[in-house]
């Protein structure tokens, strides 16, 4: 069933333009409440947010929704996604609440919920949900209206979790830690959890304002990180996204190191360790085919999804992994958390050069990239994708880079556009393939 308002991670759009406005958050609170209202404890949520200009708003308005159907409510102010779940966990809370739009301007901003496991919500949850925004929600009695309070101490909880999953044989010391936190919600706790394990920290993108969350900082935007790293003669710089659920990380040179790597990296330190489940790592059909063949060299598989942290950690939960992740950074760890956390992910990788005494450089790049090239095609409609031609186009592509390379073709979930992407060990013939496959779609599209 095609849902109404929640995308592939939440609610998300640009704030007061339908469906991210005050009243829907409103509308989402007292939906999502009536949903979780189950049992006769009193029933509680747990509401987080970045440092958007509009979480104010979006915040009051999810108060009110879920105190008028019998929540109390813990506000705990700007935090990561990933402590957010944490914190639903640790409170036994019901339900748990990101106000973020990720690595979004901060024009827009979203909505994220969490089960009282600290899981995202089911399909089936969200479109229950979705059913009763649409419909008449029953107010409590004057009597039973939930209550609202702001704790003090969630930075510092969030924190201590973040440092319990370093290894406790280990400091941070002599180590100079670039830390990009772009503006957003980690940007206190994570340049402090650093500190406190021992790191020299450089601080950047940790002045928010409101309007300046991703704004040329963070993991989208690691330049800033390297140029900063290089000047300051760090030995590695960490970026995080607007809600820190993202990792990049620049090695001491200045060159960035994207999520396949760091994945690469945590899933061989952590098989030699005789920790890592299931054989290997859950990517997204995104990954570079050369991280597929790098686990493979040392005996580890590679099991692919459609792109989103969501699948991917659907896949780990149901098939026993315990490392998955994105090549844009989002990195799930479940031994650790419930969904991708940048600054735990973070620890794990600094932790892997530490004990190496190596230089970044040599840690963190694994294996040679293939050469990989995406490229959008927008249409106006119909479903190019169907068109005979389109079809002859994609497997004649698909039989010339058989053996030799790999080809991802898929419409976007949020706009309309043809996703055309291509790697393999020849350039020339990669452009070729893209180029062909794009002109072909045009057509059927004209």
């Amino acid at each position: 069933m095609a849902r109404k308002y929640f995308g592939t991670d939440g609610i998300r759009g640009a704030t007061n333009v339908s469906p991210m406005t005050a009243q829907m958050a409103m509308k989402v609170g007292m939906a999502a409440g009536a949903y979780f209202l189950r049992g006769d404890h009193r029933h509680r949520v747990v509401i987080g947010k970045d440092t958007r200009l509009s979480g104010y708003m979006l915040e009051s308005a999810l108060v009110a929704g879920f105190t008028s159907v019998g929540m109390d409510v813990v506000m705990v102010g700007p935090m990561p996604t990933p402590a957010v779940a944490m914190l639903t966990q640790s409170m036994r809370a019901d339900i748990g609440v990101m106000i973020s739009a990720s690595h979004n301007p901060y024009a827009d901003n979203g909505i994220k919920l969490f089960g009282p496991d600290g899981y995202k919500l089911s399909d089936e949850a969200e479109e229950a949900i979705e059913a009763l925004i649409d419909g008449d929600i029953p107010l409590v009695a004057s009597s039973q209206i939930g209550r609202a309070r702001r704790i003090d101490d969630a930075q510092g909880r969030y924190i201590h979790f973040a440092k319990s999953t370093f290894p406790e044989n280990l400091r941070l010391d002599g180590m100079r830690i670039v830390i990009d936190c772009a503006n957003g919600a980690a940007y206190k706790v994570a340049p402090s959890a650093l500190w406190e394990l021992g790191a020299d920290v450089v601080a950047i993108g940790v002045t928010p304002n409101g309007t300046n969350i991703n704004d040329g900082v963070g993991s989208t935007a690691p330049q800033t990180l390297a140029e900063t790293v290089v000047a300051s003669g760090a030995d590695i710089g960490i970026a995080l996204d607007g809600d820190a659920d993202r990792l990049i990380v620049v090695d001491e040179t200045g060159t960035i190191v994207d999520g396949d790597q760091l994945m690469a990296t945590i899933a061989a330190s952590w098989a030699r360790q005789g920790r890592l489940a299931g054989g290997g790592l859950v990517a997204t059909v995104m990954s570079n085919l050369g991280l597929e063949r790098h686990l493979a060299a040392q005996g580890l598989g590679l099991v692919r999804t459609k792109v989103g942290d969501r699948h991917v950690l659907e896949k780990m939960r149901s098939s026993g992994y315990n490392v998955g992740g994105e090549q844009s950074g989002h990195i799930i760890l479940s031994d650790y958390a419930t969904t991708g956390d940048g600054l735990v992910a973070a620890l794990q990788i600094l932790a892997e050069v530490k004990r190496s005494g190596a230089p970044a450089s040599e840690v963190l790049h694994r294996f040679e990239p293939l050469p990989q090239l995406l490229k959008n095609v927008r249409f106006a409609g119909g479903k190019p994708l169907d068109d005979d031609t389109v079809k002859a186009v994609i497997a004649e592509a698909e039989a010339e880079l058989a053996g030799k390379g790999r080809l991802v073709i898929r419409p976007s979930g949020t706009e309309p556009v043809i996703r055309v992407m291509a790697e393999g060990d020849d350039l020339a013939q990669v452009e070729r393939v893209v180029d062909r496959i794009c002109d072909a779609v045009r057509t059927a599209a004209a």
